[in-house]
């Protein structure tokens, strides 16, 4: 693929990241670019103990749906932790709507994934005490965002949950609480949503309903989907597939 320049703003990252200073791609242009990304771990004696990605490249568009496929030990996990600015890569650079991330601090990279990326888990991570409507506006409530009860409500409603915004989760199926933590991550327009075996907790009817979720909202609303999986089942309900192996994509 050939190089794709990025537009770097002259502000500070986390400048950057609070103003929005980077403009979104159109549906279609780069919204994450990865390039020769590595990732070692070393033992406390300095030598290496592992090299989880090896030159990694991987560009993702804008609107795209895409499943990123490994087994165990093929750097699957750390992929997803640098996509997610969960982690840093050893070498390589990572632009992510407009950011170049490889370098940011731990409070910036913590800026990047509040205002960037909403995160979906296999555990579904609700608060026991708290109703639908109160989880979903809750990433809004950190940003300071105005009409979070009318955003929250809309997110719930597009994940077909208009009817239980007030329900706690014991009062909802395990599908529907996942419903709920997909509204969570959807509610602040991220850049992508990233979805870490999504339906691991989940019976095989309840996940193709959870799946067929993330196909309309990338469908209707080029919603950019990744979604991390070792089940070829749900990995097939993306447009494209990427597998790892060694830490390298084939």
């Amino acid at each position: 693929m050939s190089s794709t320049s990025h537009t770097a703003s002259p502000l500070p990252a986390s400048a950057a990241v609070v103003n929005g200073a980077a403009s979104r791609p159109r549906v279609g242009e780069l919204v994450a670019d990865l390039r020769k990304i590595s990732k070692i771990y070393y033992k406390p004696d300095g030598s290496v103990l592992v090299e989880a990605l090896k030159g990694c490249d991987l560009q993702i568009r804008q609107g795209e749906y895409l499943a990123i496929m490994g087994a165990s030990g093929s750097g699957k996990s750390t992929l997803m932790n640098i996509l997610g600015c969960l982690d840093q890569p050893t070498s390589g650079t990572y632009w992510l709507d407009g950011i170049e991330t490889s370098t940011l601090t731990d409070d910036d990279l913590a800026e990047v994934r509040n205002k960037k990326i909403g995160f979906v888990f296999q555990q579904f991570n609700l608060l026991p005490r708290t109703s639908a409507l109160q989880q979903v506006e809750l990433p809004l409530v950190y940003r300071g965002t105005r009409n979070r009860r009318a955003r929250a409500y809309d997110a719930l409603s597009a994940v077909g949950l208009g009817e239980r915004v007030h329900h706690r989760p014991t009062e909802l199926s395990g599908g529907q609480q996942q419903r709920v933590a997909i509204a969570r991550a959807l509610v602040t327009e991220p850049a992508i949503i990233l979805a870490d075996e999504p339906t691991g907790a989940l019976d095989t009817r309840t996940s193709e309903e959870v799946m067929a979720i993330f196909e309309r909202l990338n469908r209707e609303r080029s919603l950019t989907v990744i979604l991390v999986t070792h089940e070829l089942d749900v990995a097939r309900h993306a447009r494209r597939i990427v597998t790892l192996r060694d830490g390298v994509p084939e």
